[in-house]
Parts: structure tokens; C-alpha cells; sequence
């Protein structure tokens, strides 16, 4: 069975704190601190503004040893109109630090602008601009595309070629979608609710919990649409990397705690 890694995006939160962190906890062991209850984070702020390489190694050496981070690509790299100097920006990026993450260094996070329309010879430019490779380690790739124009066989065709994970995202703005395109499984969910015992609805919980395990074992799921019926995904177990974001985030880590117990029992 593949790992199953659940976290949260970023960990700097005011609401957390004296929630999900101990009242107290200086704000220099909040990284710390939800390292030791998650095994992931999505670094957003990377989304914004670049990072020095200092910086990603002061996040490695802060995290436990089997600990992986996501990495969202700067916003300059998918924004251009039909990705227009994306080479420079995907490189500029790349070569920021994010190398220092060393083995903590996990997915990387590629979102589209909700306005950006499926075009096949544009999209494939982008995904060709994708290194393999950085400093000699194999990089992962997902892509989040948020128009409903990407909802086409074609594209996940192309991810597929590009061995590029489409991101699998539940919210209410984009539909659910579970094709699986690259060697691993990476999935954004987006309806944490304040009154919600767990953070999230539990049995949407349970739901996730099952297709994760199964997907992480190489089983089907069968029960989450897909974009491209005719093609039946590899049966291999497959990395899930899992992170809870968006809708009431002051409950995020409290959902992701409680898919972590799931797969504890």
C-alpha cells in the first residue's frame, strides 16, 4: 500500500491559534508543531511571492524526518495569456530554493486561473515546459485547471502524456473530477464547515477515506466522476497526497486530523 500523506494549506493561520495550536505556542513552533500532527503541508505563500533557499531549509529542518511538503508554483508561471514567457517563469521559480526541501520536497502545485479555457496546443506548451528533474530529483507535477472547459478527454490525455496529476479538487465552484493522470494522487478539499463535528461533513470523511485507501492499494474507485470514461486508469497502488483548504479554513486542521484517525483504526 502507497502512502497516504493529509495535511493543510500553510500553517500560519490567527484562528488556529489556541484551537489547533496550544494557546501560547510561540508563532516560531507553529511549522513545528503541526508537523508532529500532519505528515504534509501545502506551502501557499510560495503562490505569491518567491522564497529565498534559506527559507525552504529553515521549513526542512523544522519538520520531522518522513515529513513532505507541496509546493504551490508561483502565480507568474500560469497566468500570462496562453502562457506567454511561462519557460522564464517556471525556471525563475524552480530555482528560487525550493531545491533545499531536499527529500521533504513533494508535489508541485501548478493552478490555473478560474478564466483560463482549455486550448490543446497552449496547455501542451505548458506541460513540455515541466522539468523531470531538479538537482538530479524526479519532480511531481499537478495541475489544478479551474474552468469547465478542461472537462475534456483531451486534456486529461495530455496529463496523461505529460505524466502530470490533474488535481482532484470538492468545492463548490468546480466540478468533481477523479481521473487519475500521473503516478500519484493529489487532492484539494474545500468544504470545511465551521458547525461541522469533524471540520467536515463525516460522512463525505469516510467517503475520502475509502477512495484514498483503495487508490493507495491499487484498487478502482468507482464512485467519483471522471472526465474520460473511456479510459480505464492503471491499477498500481499510488501516492495520495491529501489537503484540506478553503471553505471555513478554521476548521482545516480539524478535518485533516480526522482523516488521519481513519486511517489509524
Amino acid at each position: 500500500m502507497a502512502t497516504i500523506r493529509v495535511g493543510i494549506g500553510g500553517w500560519n493561520f490567527p484562528p488556529w491559534r489556541g484551537r489547533f495550536y496550544p494557546k501560547g505556542l510561540p508563532r516560531a513552533q507553529e511549522l513545528a508543531y503541526a508537523g508532529s500532527r500532519l505528515s504534509s503541508i501545502e506551502i501557499n505563500a510560495t503562490f505569491y511571492r518567491h522564497q529565498s533557499a534559506n527559507t525552504f531549509a529553515a521549513w526542512r529542518e523544522a519538520t520531522p524526518e518522513h515529513f513532505v511538503f507541496a509546493v504551490k508554483a508561483h502565480r507568474a508561471s500560469t497566468s500570462a495569456k496562453d502562457f506567454a514567457g511561462a519557460d522564464a517563469a517556471i525556471a525563475r521559480f524552480l530555482e528560487s530554493g525550493i531545491a533545499e526541501l531536499g527529500p521533504k520536497l513533494g508535489p508541485i502545485l501548478w493552478q490555473f486561473p478560474p478564466n483560463r479555457r482549455f486550448d490543446p496546443d497552449t496547455a501542451e506548451t505548458f506541460l513540455a515546459a515541466l522539468p523531470k528533474t531538479l538537482d538530479g530529483r524526479t519532480l511531481r507535477h499537478a495541475i489544478e485547471a479551474r474552468h469547465a472547459s478542461f472537462d475534456n478527454p483531451a486534456w486529461t490525455a495530455l496529463l496523461r502524456r505529460y505524466q502530470a496529476a490533474a488535481v482532484i479538487v470538492e468545492s463548490g465552484k468546480q466540478s468533481l473530477r477523479g481521473d487519475i493522470t500521473g503516478g500519484f494522487v493529489y487532492a484539494r478539499l474545500q468544504q470545511n464547515v465551521a458547525a461541522a463535528q469533524e471540520g467536515y461533513a463525516s460522512d463525505a470523511l469516510d467517503r475520502w477515506a475509502t477512495r484514498f485507501a483503495a487508490w493507495a492499494n491499487g484498487d478502482a474507485v468507482d464512485d467519483v466522476p471522471l472526465t474520460d470514461t473511456a479510459k480505464a486508469a492503471e491499477l498500481k497502488p499510488l501516492p495520495c497526497f491529501v489537503y484540506f483548504i478553503g471553505g471555513d479554513k478554521e476548521r482545516a486542521p480539524d478535518s485533516a486530523c480526522a482523516l488521519i484517525r481513519r486511517f489509524k483504526t
